[in-house]
């Protein structure tokens, strides 16, 4: 039963980081969507002020762009982190790891 709580917790904080991670990649995507529509309509307006704050527009498009990589990349990460936490929570992981060893496929290098 104290394994049970353990991996409750463990579940819990993995869940609470992954809905935290993903509530940022939406608000950072809701902001580009918004800085998209604005960049389009300064290139259609073809006002030379316009067009020279799409400049600094495309900047921060492409931090926020960086921004989201970054992230997914650090769930990633958490995500591998938590699945080996939770496999040596199990008894049996050291089973489990050596089975889906032998299942792996080989991607051809591109």
């Amino acid at each position: 039963m104290e394994g049970d709580t353990y991996s409750t917790q463990i579940d819990g904080k993995i869940f609470q980081t992954f809905q935290k991670s993903f509530v940022q990649v939406q608000n950072i995507l809701d902001q580009n969507r918004v800085l998209i529509n604005e960049i389009n309509q300064n290139h259609e307006s073809k006002v030379p002020d316009n067009l020279n704050r799409n400049v600094g527009l495309i900047k921060e498009l492409n931090n926020n762009i960086r921004r989201v990589a970054q992230l997914y990349s650090d769930l990633s990460t958490s995500f591998t982190k938590s699945i080996d936490v939770s496999s040596e929570g199990d008894s049996s992981g050291a089973v489990k790891s050596q089975e889906k060893s032998t299942h792996k496929r080989h991607r051809p290098d591109l």
